[in-house]
């Protein structure tokens, strides 16, 4: 079985996803569940877990019910406000759907560059361990020392990096991202998603080799207790289809036996994400 950990779903409009710059623009069109499911059976891909693109109540109410309609769809990654006092009050509405596993919050695209660490954040963050949630860590690689910190404040909560906490793939730059990426993998309640490489690459000069470092390094880390298979799909297309992807990761596993390959396809994510 295979499970894609990593995509979005959207019904595009121009305020709603205005991050999807000209570079992006094939892309700005609807990508729903009966266009996600024709692609993953083209691939052999069997489920997914389906993650927020807008920081929004409605977005996690919209993605749950495209869960309850789809059943390919084993789970939510939503959106809910961490830093209000009362956040608690929103994870127990949405709890009560089987399938909300996770909470995430574009912390990359914060201003304060100690947002991660500010209080009322790190209250939300504690909000999600009396439901036994998830959080989905969304960095850029420079923001991995105070990451660091900060999930050594929450030792019992399950973290998982979506895209490798964004390298920089394009200007073929390692370090420091490989030994803060590495001090963090330290922590045993630290998952990491083999996604979103080729969109941190150039669209459209990357290669296979060039984004072999980062995978390397990611496995060599996390090793394949930890590291499970995401697309970020539909972003992925900007820079790569579907199939490409999943048969250029298929060949990188390769080299595990088939118990670890089946951890890096569906167990690390069903682990992860209890689903």
């Amino acid at each position: 079985m295979k499970i894609d950990s990593h995509h979005h779903f959207w019904r595009y409009t121009v305020e709603d996803y205005g991050w999807i710059d000209d570079a992006m623009d094939d892309i700005r069109r609807d990508f729903l569940p009966e266009h996600l499911h024709l692609t993953i059976v083209k691939a052999g891909v069997d489920a997914v877990i389906s993650v927020q693109a807008r920081q929004t109540i409605e977005e996690t109410t919209w993605l749950l019910e495209l869960a309850r309609q789809n059943k390919f769809i084993h789970g939510v990654v939503g959106w809910v406000p961490l830093v209000e006092a009362d956040v608690s009050k929103h994870l127990e509405k949405f709890v009560a759907n089987p399938k909300f596993k996770s909470v995430r919050h574009v912390v990359q695209g914060e201003p304060d560059p100690n947002f991660i660490l500010r209080e009322d954040f790190n209250h939300g963050i504690r909000a999600l361990r009396p439901f036994d949630l998830a959080y989905d860590i969304l960095i850029f690689e420079h923001q991995l020392p105070k990451t660091i910190a900060f999930v050594d404040r929450h030792p019992e909560q399950r973290f998982i990096v979506d895209h490798l906490a964004k390298p920089r793939v394009k200007a073929g730059v390692l370090s420091p991202w490989r030994e803060n990426l590495r001090e963090l993998a330290r922590r045993p309640n630290v998952w990491c998603k083999l996604s979103g490489a080729v969109t941190e690459a150039d669209y459209h000069a990357w290669t296979e080799e060039s984004l072999q470092p980062y995978l390397e390094t990611a496995l060599e880390i996390f090793g394949a207790d930890r590291l499970m298979f995401g697309s970020d799909w539909p972003v992925c297309l900007v820079a790569c289809e579907y199939r490409r992807w999943v048969d250029l990761v298929g060949r990188f596993i390769a080299r595990l036996s088939p118990d670890e390959q089946e951890k890096f396809w569906h167990t690390n994510a069903r682990m992860a994400y209890r689903c």
